[in-house]
């Protein structure tokens, strides 16, 4: 008798043990929906890359046990073929998808994502948005679905104009973005910042171009050096960006330039020695953070001889595997209710998945282009330069309100 007490003892513990690991050792395939080619395939392949890094690096230890497996499809920045490679995702099973190039693409995946859940109950996925920053997805158009891990265009604008505000030499300010919602978002919440923080700037000039389409920003140079610009303003990314850069270097101007993503593939070379100390990024992370970052980053550029500048791919996996630990499952249902609110230790510090809507709440950093050397070492492109911190802010300064009514499951 007792040792049948024993036994029923053992097993229930052994049950209880097994609940509480029940996900470890599983596979977790996740669907990268981005560029591998076109204008953006050199920035779509070298994040494809950091994906597979991290998901190598990550499923080695995690709090989860999981193994992590990327499973990359080109979408062309097209949000049809996102559509379709959504559709071949579901039908190999995949229950996470991650993207982030083009916010265009990101409101056709959250669209899709959301039909799918809504039609098959028990088979819902679960969307990484690693870097499609339209604030309306965390506001206006929230999904329960969705999960951001870059700071949105408000919360960045709210950093750089916080930054920008002491600075007594800017006084006129041009606005060039992509025609799309990211550009137009950087553009409102630019004016709304400046008129707030330094109602003595001029906006003199705005502009938005076609994304992914202009080959020579010329013309584009000559209009904000006729305006009398000393400050650009772009959220610019990939080939706009480095084209952009290379135009201004190329036509002679010299004036200010803040950025979203000057550390991005191509970026760097275009800029090459040129402007040192004229040219700021706003960001979650930067080159020369050190810690597990900069071990992170070696191990890249060992692998791939290329540089890892999207520190959101790691925050996204050590997000996901500490809420599937604390689900314990990797049912994207189960899942998706621990991640509402999950705090955990980052690379970059304490960060918050803000329940309301879904939106990571983190430090954020401005940069400035500059030579490297003594305490910023790192070379992104081997130029010699390198971004420099200037200014931290946390999360509570960069925090943007939300007006998200979000909907979940019943």
């Amino acid at each position: 008798m007792k040792f049948a007490v024993k036994m029923l003892a053992g097993a229930a513990m052994l049950a209880a043990l097994s609940s509480v690991y029940a996900q470890k050792g599983e596979t977790v395939k996740i669907a990268l929906i981005d560029p591998q080619t076109g204008l953006m395939g050199p920035l779509g392949t070298n994040q494809m890359r950091s994906w597979q890094y991290f998901a190598d690096e990550l499923s080695k230890n995690n709090p989860a046990g999981v193994k992590f497996e990327i499973v990359a499809f080109d979408n062309k920045l097209s949000p049809a073929d996102s559509a379709n490679a959504l559709k071949a995702a579901i039908d190999q099973g995949i229950r996470y998808v991650a993207q982030g190039n083009g916010s265009s693409v990101a409101a056709a995946l959250i669209d899709g994502i959301t039909k799918h859940n809504e039609r098959n109950p028990g088979k819902e996925m679960i969307y990484l948005n690693y870097a499609a920053v339209d604030p309306d997805f965390t506001n206006s158009k929230c999904n329960y679905w969705h999960f951001r891990f870059d700071a949105d265009t408000s919360m960045k604008i709210e950093a750089m104009t916080t930054f920008m505000k002491d600075q007594k030499d800017i006084h006129k300010v041009y606005l060039l973005n992509q025609n799309y919602s990211h550009g137009q978002q950087v553009a409102k919440f630019a004016k709304d910042a400046l008129k707030r923080k330094r109602p003595d700037v001029q906006i003199v000039g705005e502009d938005l171009h076609p994304l992914a389409q202009v080959r020579d920003f010329a013309p584009y140079i000559a209009k904000i050096k006729a305006s009398g610009a000393d400050t650009v303003i772009t959220g610019n990314w990939g080939s706009d960006l480095a084209l952009l850069i290379k135009a201004a270097k190329e036509g002679g101007y010299d004036g200010k330039f803040f950025t979203y993503y000057t550390g991005v593939t191509g970026t760097p070379t275009a800029l090459g020695t040129t402007g040192e100390g004229k040219v700021f990024q706003v960001g979650y992370s930067h080159y020369n953070m050190g810690g597990e970052m900069g071990k992170w980053m070696e191990g890249f550029k060992a692998r791939f001889k290329d540089d890892m500048f999207t520190g959101a791919i790691p925050s996204a996996l050590v997000g996901l595997s500490q809420a599937m630990a604390n689900a314990k499952s990797t049912d994207p249902a189960k899942v998706a209710k621990a991640f509402e609110g999950l705090k955990w230790k980052n690379y970059n510090g304490e960060v918050e998945m803000r329940k309301a809507d879904h939106q990571l709440q983190q430090p954020l950093y401005v940069t400035v282009w500059q030579k490297a050397g003594g305490k910023y070492p790192y070379s992104p492109e081997n130029t010699g330069m390198t971004l420099v911190p200037v200014a931290e802010y946390p999360a509570y300064v960069s925090s943007t309100p939300t007006s998200c009514a979000m909907k979940r499951p019943s």
